[in-house]
């Protein structure tokens, strides 16, 4: 009876992991693993960072922003590494390679929460991202039209993914993934090629002094700059996620995949944020917007056409994000409260979710410090060092090694970033409530 039971057991989780979205279908190519990790990166963060730029200056800026490219590469190399350490078993979610690390109950409570924040406010920030998109797209297309709120360009943004988020699982995405990493790589180049024809030609003098004459403002700004940096190396959030769809083998493993396909996307990224970054404030200096389209203005066509390829991108990102979450939920449902697979079921929870995420983005529409602020709080953990203390843990490498100290220095820098910048992306909300009122 007990092998009957067992039997019945295994089959009803098998049944349940060919519903949930991230292990239903594994045969992903190496390059949807590109286009995933470009998606979910090279998003709004990388329009953010010339604004980044000018709050730490060219100095920090330029340390800043190198260091975390090198620290969030080294991070995702181990994190692919630690997807089939185990031989015969796979750690298809962040989760599951928590609690193999730190033990079932405490594993969950480490990284489920800070998995479940950096994607749930990624996904907020992206319906942020898209509704203003949109209004600079109506407004540079009709200059003298009467001004609608970003409340109703956030709404119309949500309608896309109210439609989107059914989609059954990652590889269901993979063509929204496409256009959505083409068009990311499009938008950047654009604004970086654009920063430079402005050059020179702009009445008011470029400055790359302080922003503020206030010390503390400009301590606050450069926290909130971090946070901003850090918000744009959020990969590692979906990165085992993203490597589960990819087949599996003895003699050819997941791994080779996905490492090409993560090192590619990762040389893309640095050609998408270093113009970007560097470029923007180099041309604007501390003149430039939170969002690098807003300060550009001719030619006039090809602007609107960057801000509706943001839309565009951002569509592809939040479905990035929010297919963990889902699974997550889904998972929940059918193995805790033993809810049927469903239709039914997918639907409601996932039309929650995205009408969630639009309540919240028209309610707290700040760019800047939202990304700030998120970006230190729940980003840089996942990113820059859980990774390093799950190799620690499991690999054990010998005590003041090169494995051990590199793994050491990325836990100190990504612990200060954790302590020191949320507190200038809370600054930076406070700043911007003080003169904004809800829904306009």
């Amino acid at each position: 009876m007990e092998k009957g039971g067992d039997s019945e057991e295994k089959r009803r989780e098998k049944a349940i992991d060919e519903w949930l979205p991230i292990t239903s279908d594994r045969n992903a190519k190496w390059w949807y693993s590109t286009m995933h990790n470009v998606t979910a990166m090279v998003g709004a963060a990388v329009l953010s960072l010339p604004y980044a730029m000018s709050e730490m200056g060219w100095g920090a800026g330029v340390t800043v922003t190198l260091l975390s490219w090198i620290i969030t590469f080294y991070t995702i190399w181990q994190m692919v590494e630690m997807h089939e350490m185990i031989p015969g078993k796979r750690f298809d979610r962040y989760h599951e390679l928590g609690q193999y690390a730190f033990g079932d109950k405490l594993g969950l409570w480490i990284v489920v929460p800070q998995q479940i924040i950096v994607e749930v406010s990624t996904c907020i920030i992206y319906m942020v991202t898209g509704g203003k998109s949109l209004k600079k797209f109506q407004e540079i297309l009709f200059p003298n039209a009467k001004p609608i709120k970003l409340t109703y360009f956030i709404m119309i943004f949500s309608s896309f993914q109210f439609v989107l988020s059914h989609l059954p699982n990652f590889n269901s995405i993979s063509s929204v993934s496409f256009v959505a990493a083409i068009l990311s790589m499009t938008y950047s180049a654009i604004a970086w090629t654009v920063s430079l024809k402005e050059l020179g030609k702009s009445e008011r003098e470029v400055s790359y002094g302080p922003k503020s004459e206030k010390i503390s403002d400009n301590v606050f700004m450069f926290l909130s700059a971090l946070g901003n940096v850090a918000f744009a190396y959020a990969g590692h959030n979906v990165v085992l996620e993203i490597q589960a769809t990819i087949p599996s083998t003895e003699d050819a493993p997941s791994k080779k995949a996905m490492w090409k396909g993560v090192f590619t996307a990762y040389i893309i990224v640095a050609l998408c944020y270093l113009p970007v970054a560097f470029i923007g404030y180099w041309v604007f200096g501390n003149g430039v917007d939170d969002n690098i389209l807003l300060t550009l203005h001719r030619p006039t066509w090809l602007i609107a056409t960057a801000n509706i390829f943001v839309v565009a991108h951002v569509i592809g990102s939040y479905q990035v994000y929010a297919m963990p979450v889902f699974d997550m939920i889904e998972a929940y449902a059918v193995k805790s409260l033993k809810y049927n697979p469903s239709t039914l079921l997918r639907v409601c929870v996932r039309t929650v979710f995205v009408a969630f995420t639009l309540v919240v983005g028209m309610t707290i529409p700040f760019f800047g410090g939202l990304m700030g602020f998120f970006g230190g709080f729940a980003l840089a953990p996942t990113s820059y060092y859980l990774p390093c203390i799950i190799w620690l843990i499991i690999k054990k490498p010998r005590r003041f090694g090169l494995s051990w100290c590199t793994n050491w220095l990325c836990i100190i820098v990504g612990v200060l970033l954790t302590l020191t910048s949320p507190i200038g992306g809370l600054w930076s909300i406070i700043k911007s409530a003080k003169t904004y009122h809800f829904y306009t």
